[in-house]
């Protein structure tokens, strides 16, 4: 019994050493220093909670336990990084466009917002992971654009807004699919909530609304605002820009 224990004990930390999915050790090393939002751009409170709770799979500066050189358990841990760095690296977050940077803020304070991140078989290993109340109110400002919102807006143009969609819109709306928003073909004019087959809030149901010009220039100002527990969690600040998102939606029929 205590030979096969020991040998298993063995193969696990030699098999350990391999890397079916690359290194990460490896690719840290090579591909940056691990400092995190260099460029002051993240609020203090939020840029703290990324780094505390979200830094191990997003970044270089991931911090291995011991176990993450037994196998086979180590090549799930080394996966779970590969991918979190993928979809979003805060090591590198000053070499990201503004648009790219937008997006991502959006989607951090989704996920925050409903729990989403970190994930769940993340949490059951690191306790102290789990986002306080305070630490989900830090990250849900991200969403906000920093509270600077410009009013007015004027006429907008449809062009101008086709390529901010597809800088900013496309990672939660397709056109012509549902995403993890509804599809926007037809959606000026439409009413909020009525799209069959996707799943909205129950608030963005009962709302009422009806997209016009200007009912989505209050919803693109302030969701939260306008309806109290929808699903969204992005706004755009300048009134410019929300002007030529509405030519946009507005054209397509």
């Amino acid at each position: 019994m205590l030979a096969a224990a020991a040998l298993g004990a063995a193969a696990s930390i030699t098999l350990g050493w391999t890397h079916p999915f690359r290194d990460p050790r490896e690719g840290a090393a090579r591909d940056g220093d691990g400092s995190l939002l260099k460029d002051g751009e993240i609020p203090a409170a939020a840029k703290a909670v990324l780094i505390a709770k979200c830094a191990d799979c997003h970044s270089y500066a991931t911090r291995w336990p011991v176990y993450a050189r037994l196998a086979p358990g180590s090549w799930l841990i080394e996966r779970d990084v590969m991918e979190g760095r993928a979809r979003m690296n805060l090591s590198t977050w000053d070499k990201l466009t503004q648009d790219q940077r937008e997006v991502l803020k959006a989607q951090i304070a989704r996920e925050a917002r409903w729990g989403e991140m970190p994930p769940l078989q993340y949490r059951m290993v690191h306790w102290d992971a789990r986002l306080s109340a305070d630490d989900v109110r830090a990250l849900a400002m991200l969403g906000e654009n920093g509270g600077a919102t410009e009013a007015g807006g004027g006429v907008g143009d449809a062009d101008r807004g086709k390529a901010l969609f597809e800088r900013r819109c496309t990672g939660c709306h397709a056109i012509d699919a549902n995403r993890e928003g509804p599809h926007l073909r037809g959606a000026f004019g439409r009413t909020a909530g009525s799209l069959p087959g996707f799943k909205y809030s129950k608030a963005l149901k009962e709302s009422g609304v009806t997209w016009n010009e200007a009912s989505l220039n209050r919803w693109l100002t302030d969701p939260d605002a306008m309806v109290a527990g929808n699903n969204m969690d992005f706004s755009v600040a300048k009134a410019n820009e929300r002007a030529d998102l509405i030519a946009f939606l507005k054209q397509l029929k």
